[in-house]
C-alpha cells in the first residue's frame, strides 16, 4: 500500500531513504500542537459545512484520544502530520477522517506548530529569566557594601561592590526578557489556511481557527505564511544573545572561583571533582553554560544558513531548521534553571573582597576626583595621583602606606599642597569610596540601594505581562477544548 501522501508516486520510499527525509524523531516536541491545530482546524471545517456533524465528532475524538498515545515511536510516515492524519484515519475511517486534511497544506501546519511551540518557549523562558533576575537581586540586596574590584581589560579599574556586578547581569538578563517579550508578538499570527502556498477555494475561515488557537490574528499573505521563518531566526537570535550574557556571567564565576580570586564559592551540587586529584572542585556547570552558548550560536548559523538561499515558496530544507529550534528552548531553560538554582546557594567571600577593594590603588581615581573637587584641573590630578601610583608601585606598598616625604615627591612645585594631599589620601578608603559614589548608575551604596528598588518593581510588572498573555493562551486552549468535547459527545 503506498503511503498517504504518495498517490502521484508508484513506490514508497526504501528504508534508507525513509530515514533519511523523515523528521519523525525530531517531531515528537511538536506532536501536541498538530493534534491541537487539527482540532481547531476540523472545528472550522464544521463550522463552515465543510464536515458534518458525524464527521468532526469522529475525527474530534480520535485526535483526542491520540493525546494519550506516544507519537515519538518509530514509523513508516514521513512525519507528524501523515502519521497523525494515518492513524486518525484507521479509527475513524477514510470518509469521515479523509476529511480532516481539507483546505490546509503541510506547509502551513507546520508554519502552525512552530509558532505555538515558540510562544509557549518564550512564555517559560520569560519566566525562567525573572526566576534568575529576582534571585539576582535578592543576593544583591544582601551585598550592597560589601566592596570588591571592579575591572577592566581583567585588570582592577575602581572600588565597586558585588551588588553591582549582580545588578549589571539583571539589566542584561531584563534586556534578553524585552528582545523574547518583543518577538512574541510577531510569533503570535496563525499560518492556519494558507494551504501548500496559495489559499485554497473553499469556504474557509482563518480568523476562526487563529481565535480558537489564541492567536492575535493571522499571517495574511500565503506565500508569507508557508514559506518565511524569519520569526524563527529572531527568535533563536534572541536565544543566541542570552546565552551569549549567561556564558559571561559562567565565566566571571569561574575566575572569581578559583584559589587565586576567592571571592566566590559554589555549592557542591554544582561543582564536580576530579577523577585523580582530590582536592579539586571544578566548576564544570559554568564551563558547561560556555559550550553550550557556542552550540546555540551554531543553531542561529545553520538556520541562516538554511533560509539564506531559498526561493519563495516552501522548501523541505526548511525541515531542517526544528531540531536548531528545539535545542535552542531546551538549553536556554536548561541554563537559566541551574545558574539560578547556582547564584540561590553561592557563598560570597566578603572579607575578601573587601580585603582586595581596600589594598592596592583603586582608590586613585577618588583621589584624582578629590583633587578636582579642591579646584585642580582633572589632567593635573591625573598625573599627581599617577606619580603616586608609581612611586607606592616601586616601593611595593599601598597609596595609603605612602609617607609625607613621598607624597611630597609626587607634586611639583605649587601644584598642590602636599600635606593636604596627604590628608586626602588618608581619609579615602573602600567605603568612603562607595559612600560618595553619587552618579546615576554608579557603585555607590545609595544607588545600589535605588536601582535595586527599581528593578524589583520592574520584575513584578514584567511577571503580570507574562502571566496575562499566557493565561490568553490558556484560556482559549481550554474553550477550544471544551468545544471538542461538546462536539465529540
Amino acid at each position: 500500500m503506498l503511503g498517504m501522501y504518495r498517490s502521484r508516486l508508484g513506490k514508497n520510499l526504501d528504508q534508507h531513504t525513509l530515514d533519511y527525509v523523515s523528521s519523525i524523531s525530531d517531531d515528537s516536541e511538536i506532536a501536541i500542537y498538530d493534534i491541537i491545530g487539527s482540532q481547531a482546524h476540523s472545528i472550522m471545517l464544521y463550522e463552515n459545512k465543510i464536515l458534518n456533524k458525524t464527521e468532526v465528532k469522529k475525527i474530534l475524538a480520535a485526535l483526542e484520544k491520540l493525546k494519550k498515545q506516544n507519537l515519538s515511536a518509530k514509523s513508516s510516515a514521513e512525519d507528524i502530520h501523515e502519521l497523525i492524519e494515518t492513524m486518525v484515519i484507521k479509527k475513524t475511517g477514510l470518509e469521515a477522517g479523509g476529511k480532516m486534511h481539507t483546505a490546509r497544506s503541510r506547509n502551513d501546519q507546520v508554519a502552525l506548530d512552530l509558532r505555538m511551540k515558540i510562544r509557549d518557549d518564550i512564555n517559560t523562558i520569560c519566566s525562567c529569566i525573572l526566576d534568575m533576575v529576582e534571585t539576582l537581586i535578592l543576593l544583591a540586596e544582601k551585598h550592597t557594601a560589601t566592596a570588591m574590584p571592579l575591572y577592566t581589560h581583567l585588570q582592577q579599574a575602581q572600588i565597586g561592590t558585588f551588588s553591582h556586578f549582580l545588578i549589571s547581569y539583571s539589566d542584561a538578563l531584563l534586556r534578553d526578557f524585552e528582545r523574547l517579550y518583543d518577538t512574541f508578538e510577531r510569533v503570535n499570527h496563525s499560518p492556519l489556511g494558507a494551504g501548500p502556498i496559495g489559499g485554497t477555494s473553499l469556504p474557509i475561515n482563518r480568523n476562526s481557527t487563529a481565535k480558537m488557537l489564541g492567536f492575535f490574528a493571522v499571517v495574511e499573505n500565503s506565500i508569507d505564511a508557508t514559506s518565511n521563518r524569519d520569526v524563527v531566526a529572531e527568535y533563536v537570535g534572541n536565544i543566541a544573545i542570552l546565552m551569549t550574557n549567561l556564558s559571561r556571567i559562567a565565566e566571571d564565576l569561574v575566575i572569581w572561583s578559583t584559589s587565586e580570586f576567592s571571592f566566590v564559592e559554589l555549592s557542591d551540587q554544582f561543582s564536580s571533582p576530579s577523577s585523580v586529584m582530590p582536592q579539586k572542585k571544578n566548576p564544570d556547570i559554568l564551563e558547561l553554560t560556555r559550550g553550550k552558548t557556542a552550540r546555540v550560536i551554531g543553531n542561529l548559523v545553520a538556520i541562516l544558513s538554511n533560509l539564506k538561499g531559498l526561493a519563495s515558496g516552501y522548501g523541505r530544507d526548511l525541515q531542517e531548521i526544528k531540531p536548531s529550534v528545539f535545542l535552542s528552548s531546551r538549553t536556554a531553560i536548561s541554563a537559566l534553571v541551574v545558574l539560578n538554582s547556582m547564584f540561590a546557594t553561592l557563598k560570597v567571600n566578603k572579607q575578601k573582597m573587601n580585603q582586595i577593594a581596600d589594598s592596592g590603588y583603586l582608590a586613585a581615581l577618588d583621589i584624582a576626583e578629590a583633587l578636582v573637587k579642591e579646584g585642580l584641573p582633572f589632567r593635573t590630578a591625573h598625573k599627581i595621583v599617577g606619580k603616586l601610583v608609581q612611586i607606592a608601585h616601586e616601593s611595593k606598598i599601598s597609596l595609603s602606606e605612602l609617607t609625607s616625604s613621598e607624597v611630597t615627591r609626587s607634586v611639583a612645585d605649587k601644584e598642590f599642597d602636599a600635606k593636604k594631599l596627604g590628608k586626602i589620601i588618608s581619609s579615602i578608603n573602600a567605603q568612603s569610596s562607595l559612600k560618595n559614589r553619587s552618579s546615576l548608575g554608579s557603585s555607590g551604596i545609595a544607588e545600589q540601594n535605588r536601582l535595586i528598588s527599581k528593578r524589583k518593581s520592574k520584575i513584578k510588572q514584567y511577571r503580570n505581562n507574562v502571566t496575562k498573555r499566557t493565561s490568553q493562551i490558556t484560556l482559549a486552549i481550554e474553550r477550544l477544548s471544551s468545544r471538542v468535547k461538546m462536539l465529540s459527545k
